[in-house]
């Protein structure tokens, strides 16, 4: 019985030099970044900066691979099939992760299962704008007007599935307000027919809206962060004005393969942590409106979790799919 205690210590020794031996040489060779969203999107802002800290940080290149399509499914797909050895991971936005499991049929991966959650990037609110031409100053005011409208009433979003989707049938059905979801294939169209007039008001993140808020080309109405944010002081929050559930946010997470090897996802995250404390991110931060998230691994995959259960509910409570 001594022996076989003894050889199980010996074992279990090895495997934990065998593991710190992993993470000491990690990265051996260049790290393949996907992110599954085109080049210069939010995701982009966020994961290019740290590409470019870890390879300064490590000594190995780390490549950003923009493999988009199927709402961000086709990227993340291939990351869930790639080795885990920590040398292909995934910077993307919460949309494949929390959101399409619940809206897209047949879907090939389980991100809660086949994704090691590594650190959260950065987290921004979604702003409820309006073009100038609709008469309403405030939230009272416009959910009164979208009420006179009896249903022929519209918002715009970046597409099914989209946070901003979400929120806006979160708004729609927390006020029983009877509006009529246009989908966009990206922020930028959908921008394009707000200050056109053609779509009267839609959710989106202060990544992509703050320019035309700064312009004056359309009204914020209300903020989705627990707090007012300093991009936008004046601006009250959803809760606020007394819809505490609207609290939601465009987020952007750092994943690898589910099974990479602890000590290589503690390394990741610790040299991750460096970068998101470092005046180069800071500035990133500032013009985002995201706030510090330098946090661990295990915390994050809480609220991966806690995200998944949120929008699974409002996904089945709106009916919202994209099939």
């Amino acid at each position: 019985m001594k022996l076989f205690t003894k050889s199980l210590a010996l074992a279990f020794a090895a495997s934990v030099v065998s593991l710190s031996a992993v993470a000491q040489n990690w990265p051996d060779k260049t790290v393949t970044v996907v992110v599954p969203w085109p080049p210069g999107g939010p995701s982009d802002i966020a994961a290019r900066p740290w590409a470019k800290h870890m390879t300064e940080s490590l000594g190995k290149s780390f490549v950003i691979d923009n493999r988009a399509g199927g709402g961000g499914n086709i990227g993340t797909a291939a990351v869930t099939r790639a080795a885990a050895d920590g040398n292909t991971l995934l910077i993307t936005s919460s949309a494949p992760i929390v959101i399409n499991p619940s809206v897209y049929k047949g879907m090939t991966f389980d991100p809660l299962k086949d994704l090691t959650p590594i650190s959260n990037l950065l987290r921004v609110p979604l702003v409820l704008v309006a073009n100038p031409s609709v008469p309403a100053k405030n939230l009272k005011e416009l959910m009164a007007y979208i009420q006179s409208k009896k249903g022929s009433f519209s918002f715009g979003s970046s597409g099914n599935g989209t946070p901003q989707h979400l929120t806006g049938e979160l708004f729609n059905s927390v006020q029983k307000l009877d509006m009529v979801h246009v989908p966009y294939k990206g922020s930028a169209p959908a921008i394009s027919d707000l200050l056109g007039g053609h779509i009267p008001i839609m959710f989106d993140s202060t990544i992509a809206i703050m320019p035309h808020i700064k312009s004056g080309k359309v009204k914020p109405i209300a903020i989705t962060s627990a707090k007012r944010s300093p991009l936008l002081p004046d601006v009250p929050t959803f809760a606020e004005l007394g819809i505490p559930q609207l609290e939601s946010y465009a987020w952007y997470g750092l994943f690898a393969p589910a099974k990479t090897p602890k000590a290589v996802v503690d390394k990741i995250n610790a040299e991750t942590i460096k970068f998101m404390k470092s005046p180069e991110f800071a500035k990133v931060r500032a013009e985002t409106g995201s706030e510090m998230l330098a946090d661990t691994p295990e915390n994050f995959t809480k609220f991966v979790h806690a995200e998944s259960a949120k929008w699974s509910k409002v996904a089945k409570d709106s009916g919202a799919t994209v099939d």
